[in-house]
């Protein structure tokens, strides 16, 4: 089956699978705290500091997605079918052997990593059988965001949403069986949750790569990677390790900060856990378009028509800031029942609802960097979006944190402030490299003699 054809590559198209598929996968993690929550809050505060540390697990394996889908949508834009093909193996193998490596790293060393993150003693018995397990198995996840990835720059994304489906289902029925222990079984809790993750993660990684090599038109010759040209792997990379910079630094500014909390107690830890939950759905709608967008723009970008992305954007950019906007004021209005769902502490209803609140101000700020961010990066244009992050997040975000959180004693509130002073600014920044069309130059599929002059140079 070919790629489908520009007229079925449109916003809408795109953007309605993703949306679904990225709910999923947010419920996924979702049904691990809410169904916890009915078990324990310190297994809900132990699970959410082990989740800290496998995003950032997940950013190292990101590098390789991100250059994958962008690399892929300029070639088919391009028509560069063979080469498209060749960079999807190259990559699925490239992240098989990293994904490798991280997992058993995490593995072995996974009670050293939640010390570093000062967690209490109570929670560290679970915290670690979760870990241990689902960062073992972090190399299934490595493989599903390439093969997503790429089935998506393809214009396949139906796939990768079905996947997501079947994977949250099973997910949910593993958590139910291990946590509640019907028909005799015993019950688990955080350990059985972790079986229950990794198990339909390897299920849903079967499924994907069937749906792969049955969607991709030319041959996916996984044997004759070595033969392959050099150049695709190192574009790769050029792509890949600034973008992923940007995350990583995001990450892990978001563990110093989970760092802070902890300094607060386990009530003001889960609360952040339980809040930072809900407002995932909030910027559902600006991760759906801004993917969408992306893809949309690497096709552009590889078929030259610059005119065409520069619009794009900006449109995707209206879309998103409003859908942030409408989704933080209807989950600030009913803050409370829903964070009933997961908890009946009052403490911990008063400060979350207070926290989505400031939501309100911050999400359309984080619309800014979520939908432009990925438009750059479709363009090639992926290190000055790094360069901002880690100047903003850990001299913005992290520092206000701790002075309004920790040392003037605002607590979580004073670093809800920081996260929007950092999103809005550096939100800013990043419409403004927009507007000087600086990324135009910054395509990775050449004709021959743009080629020599681009190696040249």
């Amino acid at each position: 089956m070919s790629v489908k054809n520009k007229q079925q590559l449109t916003l809408f198209a795109l953007t309605w699978p993703l949306f679904i598929e990225f709910f999923l996968h947010m419920l996924m993690g979702n049904a691990d705290t809410l169904m916890l929550s009915l078990y324990s809050d310190n297994s809900v505060a132990a699970v959410g500091v082990s989740n800290q540390i496998l995003s950032l697990v997940i950013v190292m394996f990101g590098f390789i997605a991100t250059g994958t889908a962008i690399l892929v949508a300029q070639n088919l834009g391009a028509k560069n079918t063979l080469a498209a093909a060749e960079i999807s193996v190259i990559s699925i193998v490239t992240n098989l052997a990293f994904g490798l490596i991280l997992s058993v790293a995490v593995f072995f060393s996974s009670r050293s990593l939640l010390h570093l993150m000062d967690l209490p003693n109570e929670l560290m018995g679970e915290a670690d059988s979760y870990l241990s397990l689902v960062g073992g198995f972090s190399f299934v996840q490595a493989l599903i965001m390439t093969a997503g990835a790429i089935l998506r720059s393809y214009g396949f994304t139906k796939d990768a949403m079905f996947v997501t489906i079947g994977m949250n289902l099973l997910n949910i029925i593993g958590n139910y069986l291990f946590i509640f222990g019907p028909f005799g079984i015993p019950v688990l809790g955080v350990e059985g949750v972790a079986i229950s993750t990794t198990v339909s993660r390897i299920i849903g990684l079967v499924i994907i790569m069937v749906l792969l090599i049955k969607r991709v038109p030319q041959k996916l010759e996984f044997f004759k990677v070595l033969k392959m040209p050099y150049i695709h792997l190192k574009n790769l990379l050029a792509i890949g390790i600034p973008s992923a910079g940007e995350q990583l630094s995001y990450n892990g500014s978001q563990m110093v900060i989970t760092y802070f909390i902890t300094m607060l107690g386990t009530e003001a830890l889960t609360t952040r856990v339980y809040a930072s939950n809900l407002m995932m759905f909030i910027y559902l709608f600006a991760i759906a378009i801004a993917q969408g967008t992306q893809i949309l723009i690497g096709h552009d970008m590889g078929a030259r028509r610059f005119d065409d992305a520069y619009k794009r954007c900006l449109r995707s950019l209206r879309l998103g800031i409003l859908a942030s906007l409408l989704c933080a004021l209807v989950f600030a209005t009913f803050s409370k029942p829903l964070l009933s769902i997961f908890t009946n502490n009052s403490e911990i209803l008063i400060a979350g609802s207070m926290l989505l609140w400031l939501t309100v101000i911050l999400e359309p700020g984080r619309a800014f960097n979520i939908v432009i961010i990925n438009s750059l990066k479709a363009t090639g244009d992926v290190k000055y979006p790094v360069i901002i992050g880690i100047l903003s997040m850990w001299g913005v975000s992290v520092t206000l944190s701790y002075f309004l959180g920790i040392h003037l004693g605002w607590g979580l509130i004073g670093i809800w402030i920081a996260f929007a002073v950092d999103e809005w600014l550096r939100g800013i920044l990043m419409l403004r490299r927009w507007q000087s069309k600086a990324w135009m130059k910054k395509s990775f599929v050449f004709t021959t003699s743009e080629e020599s002059t681009k190696q040249s140079a």
